[in-house]
């Protein structure tokens, strides 16, 4: 397996775990209050965005040349590391 393919199974993973926490992250939104709820809908909405943002991301990866994934990595990394910490801190935020 080259090094571009292993790294997007990996992506795909991480997204499949994203989506995982988004679902426990709204069924947790769903039994709060009207007013932390409002709060964390914004988050989830963030949320999401970030994850769409990965997925147009991970699709630039997958149809990028074999010349070009060197460059197209090093963006990828930096809005994966953006994307993640986006949702440790919603995590945090839902505690």
């Amino acid at each position: 397996m080259t090094d571009k393919n292993l790294y997007i199974e990996k992506a795909k993973a991480r997204l499949d775990q994203w989506e995982a926490d988004i679902d426990r992250l709204k069924a947790k939104a769903e039994e709060t209050q009207a007013d932390s709820r409002i709060e964390y809908q914004h988050q989830l909405e963030a949320l999401r965005a970030k994850r769409d943002e990965a997925r147009r991301k991970l699709r630039e990866a997958q149809d990028s040349s074999d010349d070009a994934w060197d460059d197209i990595k090093s963006g990828l990394d930096k809005a994966w590391d953006s994307i993640g910490k986006a949702f440790e801190s919603a995590r945090s935020r839902f505690k």
